[in-house]
């Protein structure tokens, strides 16, 4: 009876149906010596092994997991989390490579399959990959790419510039980064306007520049417009100086490489957010650098 009435009460929150791939809400239905069998809105069932059953773990109970195949191709439910889902970008260390393709560690016990078919490169066992989750739509088995281009969406509708974006970098080039933008696009980040160091797989908040007629993104880690780089510069300064107890040895002489290796900054937007701190009594200057007012 309290079993109806939990199913009642939480019917709303349930999903669906099993979704391989993604995050699901599922019902605790009954546990067994193998685990704890969850279902879905449609009964629909799946095993939550032992590994991760809890004390919590009691028929009635909402629980959320990840659903993907296991070593058998069954379906089965986890508590953890991938390095990325289905439709996520991730950087993937390979671990293991066959003359069919490639296994890449994902934080799950089984490892992820990249078809040969699917690989742009040789892959070498320790290198990290940055690629997308897939799911064969004939099997329902998880897989991976490094066949990104087709996944990219060419309708720039309702971007604009100045709109601030997540950045996954994909690939260093001559020009910069290319970058991935909100999981959907693909942009690029120009080597003359980044003051720091990136690599394949690092995310970072940005700014789009210019929405391009080849239907691409220039992109920005900087927000667009003198004013924002200078407010953007004076936070990183007075940062660094709460950071380094208060002094840094920095001023207006010193060498744009010394400003860009402790703040990610150029000289020019540096000097102007410098003046900017004098100005409003925040900051003092002397031969050793800046030092924090009262400090």
């Amino acid at each position: 009876m309290e079993k109806t009435t939990v199913e009642k009460r939480d019917r709303g929150e349930i999903s669906p149906r099993l979704e391989i791939g993604r995050p699901n809400r599922l019902e605790v239905y009954k546990l067994t010596q193998h685990g704890a069998f969850l279902r879905a809105a449609d009964k629909a069932e799946v095993l939550l092994p032992n590994a991760y059953v809890t004390p919590e773990t009691v028929p009635g109970k909402i629980v959320e997991v990840f659903l993907y195949h296991d070593s058998e191709d069954r379906p089965v439910a986890t508590t953890e989390r991938p390095t990325a889902m289905l439709d996520e970008y991730g950087l993937f260390t390979v671990v293991d490579y066959r003359s069919y393709g490639a296994f890449v560690d994902w934080g799950l016990p089984k490892d992820l399959f990249v078809p040969l078919s699917q690989q742009k490169e040789y892959f070498r066992i320790g290198e990290k990959k940055l690629l997308r989750v897939c799911r064969d739509e004939r099997t329902g088995r998880l897989y991976a790419t490094q066949k990104l281009g087709k996944y990219f969406v060419r309708k720039m509708e309702g971007l604009k510039r100045g709109q601030e974006v997540e950045l996954t970098i994909l690939a260093k080039t001559p020009l910069g980064y290319k970058a991935i933008v909100d999981g959907r696009y693909e942009g690029m980040l120009f080597a003359d306007d980044l003051f720091e160091t990136l690599k394949p797989g690092d995310r970072r908040r940005g700014y789009i520049r210019k929405v391009r007629p080849d239907r691409k993104l220039d992109l920005s880690l900087r927000p667009p417009g003198q004013e924002a780089k200078r407010s953007e510069a004076v936070e990183r300064i007075l940062e660094a100086l709460n950071a380094e107890g208060g002094a840094l040895p920095l001023h207006y002489k010193s060498r744009p490489e010394e400003i860009r290796d402790r703040l990610g900054i150029s000289k020019k937007i540096f000097k102007q957010a410098l003046t900017r701190l004098l100005e409003e009594g925040k900051i003092e200057l002397n031969e050793e650098g800046i030092r924090r007012c009262g400090v």
